[in-house]
Formats: C-alpha cells, structure tokens, sequence
C-alpha cells in the first residue's frame, strides 16, 4: 500500500455484493378437467414432448379435475397409484422428469409435478396443502390442491383449482379462491402464505363463462375466429381489473377457442339439450411478488431479487376427446439469480462397478444440511419414475467418515446406467444426485439351486418393497426394511405352481401390483393326479423337466373350480406344467388336504387377501410404481 499525501481523504469501504449466475428453468404447466374418463393412450403432444420447444423443459406441473372418486375406484387408488399418475410417469420418465413429490389428490382434483433428476437437489422445502370448498367446505369435488418448493432458492408455488360451475356462480368462485388463499398456510418463514410466494402459477377448470353474449354469436366468432370480439366477455377477464384479490395475475392472450362444452369423443360444442354455452374454463395465470421495498448495499436493489417470467407458449390441445373439456398447456422462460451454486449433498463415485468392492460411495454435505439417521442413499435405473423408484439403498449412517458400501446382495446383476441419489428424510426429497455411471456385473449362474433362488434372484421378489406414497409420509420407504422372504421356508421350490388370489376385481390396470397381473380366474387351485400315480407319493422326480417339455410324457391333469364346476386346463398353461413329481415336497394327497383346509377358511371370510405387513428387505422395485403391498404370503396348514 502506498503512502498517502495529506490532502488524501479515507472513502468508506463499499461491500462488495457477490455476483450470483442467472438460470433460465423453463416451466410447463398443464390443466385438463378429464371428465372421470380413462387416460388416453398417448400424452406425448399435450405434454409438447419430442418437439423443438420443450427440448430444455425443468420443471412440468399437472393438474386435473373430475377424475374417477367413485368410492370403488378411490379404494383402489388409496392402495394403487391412479391410472392418470402412472400415465404420466410412464410417458415422462424416458425423458429423465421424476415425481417431485407424491401425487397430491382431493378426491377427483390432482395435482402433479415433475422435474429432471438433476435438478431435484436445488428442489426443498416441498410441502403440499389442500382446501374443500364443495358444499360449504365439507366436500372435496370443489376446491384447491397446492405443492409448494424452492426452486434454486426462490419460493414457487402451484395451485390447482376447480371452481363452482354456470354462469351465475361469479362471485362464489371469488369468494371460493379467496377461501382457498387464506386457508392454505405452510410451514417456515419463507413464505408461509400463497401469495408469499416469489412465483404462484395459478390454473384450473377456473369455471368462468362468456357474459351477455348469445349462444349463436359466441359460436359464430369461434367459427370466424374472431375470439378477440369474446375476450372482452368473458368473465375471468373482468374480474382481473375489479376483484382486488385477482391483483397481479396475469394471463397470456386467448387465441385458442373456448375449451368448454364438447360432446365428448368429437370437436363439436355441446349438441344436447342443454345446448351450453362455449367458454373458456380452463385457464393458466401467473403472479409475480411485488419486490421488497429496501435497498441493497451500494444504494441499489439486490440483484438476486430479481425474477421475470415469460410465455412462450399458450394453447388448447382439440386432438383430445376423451372429455368434454379440451386440455390447455402453457411453457414459461423463467429467469432468476440462482440463490442455491451447490446442492445440499455431494456425491462421489466411481465411473464403473465392475466388482462388488468398488460399491463405495463417499458424501460431503453442505454446512447447512440438517441430517437425519432416516437418511438413505439410493441406487437408481437411469429413467427412474419417483425417489422411492429405488433398485437398493443403503442407510447413510456412518461413524468414521461419510463413506458408506452397497452389499454384494444388494446389487444389480447385469450391465446398466445408474444413478446414486441421497433421500433427505428431514425433507422428503433428494438432496444430492450423481451423474449416470456404469454398473457391470456378472449375471448369477442360471444352474443356481431352487434353495438359493429366494436370495440370488430378485426380481420377483422386489416387486412387493415399495410402501404406499401419501402426501404427507414420513416414512424413508426403505426403513425398517431387511430382505424379504417367504413366510413358507419351502415356498421357494415350488417352481412351477401358481397361488393367485380369489378376486372379484381382475380388469386391467396401470399399477404394476400383483393384482393387476391377469391370469387364471376362480379360486386356489387344486391339482388332481391319476389313480397310478398315488402309488409314487413322497418320492422325487428323476427327470423333473420331463412332464414340462413334453405334453404326451405327462398323463396328469388339473381342473380349477370355477362358478361352481371345474374346467380342463391345457398343458400349455403355466400351472398345468407344475407336476406334482417335479415338486419334490408333499405328494398328490397332501395337496388335496391343503385345498381342503382352504375351502373351509373361504366359507367364513371374504374372497380378498388380508392387508400383510411391509415386507423386511432392502431391495425396491425396479421399474416404478407404487404398489404397497407383497405378494400375499401363503399359509399351510400343519400336516
């Protein structure tokens, strides 16, 4: 430092702001009142996947209204994932979006969101609320479901909303939305209310209607395509410049026709009649929040409280029947000052496992990271669907080190990409992914004893790991967790038999349980052998592929009691196949016995399988779903 003269004056030193790095998410936000239809069988154009504009897409919302809440159908999905959840995963889930959160439902209103895996760690604090307001608060057909999130250390909330219908309803669904506003509150500082928000994206069946206008007219302008004579109209339009708690919504312009009412399966307005009339009922708004009113240092506004939004895209999507509403997309360029350059967790791992012993994953967490001994680390297919979308998992427990090891057991056998990611129990989400890395190991023996086959081969068995996704779950998934077993020690080597359960309800479904699987209708088998070979109880097979490969060589038959009489089954048919000589455990007459001790259960209880525990393992289900429970375990009679 140089000396200074006597006429020098000291300037107070200037605190210099850290410049932090601007991202750009870009955000797609969807609504659709599906009407209580099925999903159809392609979602790729609604979501604008494959096309040149979505190509960056971060972060995807959802939401629905009016899906199947009947109370059969509610049951199933309280156990299963809904078919309208699944649609979704299944179609994102190639183009690495996973579940951000699990799906957030109030009877029939849905509200999804889904983000690339690696933007997950820069997504916390995710908490989710929903408000009734259907028959004066006690029903949940109306109303608002939100997920709320920091995304790079800016508070955004989505809040999807379905409103009360006709056109004389305008005030009820202001007095609605202000309900819904003040009654949902969320845990934390940051933003505890929904217009506390940086970022709110409002969307729904908002339910508003084209005012004064007549039918022809209306129809007559969408015929035209002169929407712009409706705009003025239309009631949502209105309420944005007279209903204080509409102040600051914005709404890109309508230059899609009216989404409401179609016949369904057609493009046609409502030809019933009732003969409504078109309006634009599905909508997407967005709110900014105000900047605080402080300077920062240096006399100027901090630069991280910066935060624009622009639409690129706003449209009806007419190639969709399956309802009476048309489905409405909105793509938003999102630009903000990153407040998060580091996620929560940092992992390390090798490029390749090739070999067990290199299964080693060191961490390092950031000084704010609150961890838990909930906390687990997972291993991941490349294309996982949701957090709890895991192969195996380690608990991320260590004393010496934050260095933890996959077991030998524990690892996919098989070349694949993976991906590592730490589960936050604190927060209910990743807080540290890796890159996709190789894992290279050799397949087991396929001569493997049936004995060991409980133990070598997993896939069966990794069906039944996966717990039930509520909204609100605390529970890790994987804890509490050792590797499932059959309650039977001999229920391994019947390699061939098939135990199904009596269900009523066999249709077809989305969730990958082991209730959607088709197959033999009718109750627990009974296998049935032939006079001549009673004579051979107890003793072995000495060619156990005999009877399988070859249709003469096998004189058994099977019958299956089906509405009250039994029918032949080919020998083509999987249970035909388990020949009780290949078995090598109970003869033909303890087979018998055990239908009977069944049969007399089945008269006094119902024809469902009981709810079973969670099963005690430490491996998951491999391609998704959210199946919650195993394969029921079977119980034998004492003999």
């Amino acid at each position: 430092m140089s000396p200074s003269s006597g006429n020098d004056v000291a300037l107070p030193s200037l605190a210099v702001e850290p410049v932090l790095p601007f991202v750009l998410p870009s955000i797609t936000v969807v609504t659709w009142n599906v009407g209580t239809a099925m999903p159809p069988n392609d979602v790729t154009s609604l979501l604008h996947l494959n096309t040149g504009e979505t190509n960056d897409v971060d972060v995807i919302a959802i939401g629905l209204q009016e899906v199947n809440s009947k109370i059969n159908k509610r049951l199933k999905d309280a156990l299963f994932t809904d078919q309208w959840s699944e649609l979704f995963m299944d179609v994102l889930s190639p183009f690495h979006f996973v579940l951000v959160r699990s799906t957030v439902r109030m009877q029939g209103v849905i509200l999804l969101v889904f983000a690339k895996y690696y933007h997950l760690p820069f997504l916390q604090d995710i908490q989710t609320d929903c408000t009734r307001t259907g028959l004066g608060g006690y029903w949940g057909n109306k109303g608002g479901v939100s997920v709320r999130l920091s995304i790079f250390g800016h508070m955004v909330c989505f809040l999807n909303c379905h409103l009360p219908a006709h056109l004389e309803k305008a005030e009820q669904r202001k007095e609605d939305f202000a309900t819904i506003l003040h009654m949902q509150q969320f845990e934390g500082r940051a933003a505890s209310g929904i217009l506390d928000h940086d970022l709110v994206f409002w969307f729904g069946d908002l339910n508003f209607r084209i005012e004064s206008l007549d039918i022809r007219f209306v129809k007559y302008a969408i015929d035209s395509n002169i929407l712009s004579q409706l705009w003025e109209k239309d009631q949502l339009n209105i309420a944005k410049s007279t209903w204080p708690v509409l102040s600051g919504f914005q709404e890109g312009p309508l230059n899609f026709p009216p989404t409401f009412k179609f016949d369904v399966g057609t493009n046609k307005y409502d030809s019933s009649a009732k003969k409504r009339k078109p309006a634009w009922t599905d909508r997407i708004l967005w709110k900014i929040k105000s900047p605080s009113v402080g300077l920062g240092a240096g006399g100027r506004r901090p630069s991280r409280g910066v935060l624009s939004v622009s639409q690129l895209c706003y449209c009806s999507h007419m190639e969709y029947t399956v309802s009476d509403h048309k489905p409405v997309a909105a793509i938003f360029a999102v630009q903000f000052a990153s407040k998060a350059d580091k996620p929560p967790v940092e992992i390390y791992v090798a490029d390749e496992w090739s070999r067990p012993e290199q299964a080693v994953v060191r961490y390092k967490m950031s000084a704010g990271f609150h961890r838990s001994s909930w906390d687990w680390i997972g291993l991941y297919r490349v294309g996982f669907r949701h957090p709890k979308d895991y192969v195996s998992y380690v608990w991320a427990r260590t004393v010496s080190g934050l260095q933890v090891m996959f077991s030998e057991e524990a690892l996919p056998k098989g070349k694949g990409e993976y991906i590592l990611g730490y589960y936050s129990n604190t927060s209910s989400s990743i807080a540290g992914v890796t890159e996709p890395f190789q894992i290279s190991l050799p397949r087991s023996e396929e001569g493997s004893s049936p004995t060991d086959s409980s133990g070598s081969s997993s896939e069966e068995e990794d069906d039944s790991t996966l717990v039930l996704l509520a909204p609100k779950s605390r529970s890790p998934s994987p804890g509490k967790m050792k590797r499932h077993r059959s309650r039977s020690p001999s229920l391994a080597k019947f390699q061939g038999l098939i135990l199904r359960p009596s269900s009523r309800d066999r249709g077809t479904s989305r969730s990958p349980s082991p209730q959607s699987r088709r197959g033999l209708p009718g109750d627990i088998p009974t296998i049935h052998l032939p006079q001549e070979e009673l004579g051979r109880r107890g003793a072995k097979a000495k060619e156990p592929g005999r009877a399988a490969d070859s249709q003469e060589g096998s004189s058994f038959y099977q019958t299956v009691r089906e509405q009250g009489g039994p029918r032949r089954v080919s020998a083509d048919n999987p249970l035909a196949r388990a020949d009780p000589r290949n078995l090598g455990l109970l003869p033909a007459l303890r087979l018998e016995m055990i239908d009977q001790a069944m049969g007399r259960r089945r008269e006094s209880t119902d024809q469902g399988y009981p709810s079973s525990p969670l099963p005690q393992g430490t491996t998951g289900k491999e391609n998704g779903g959210f199946s919650p429970f195993p394969r029921p375990p079977i119980a034998f009679p004492l003999l």
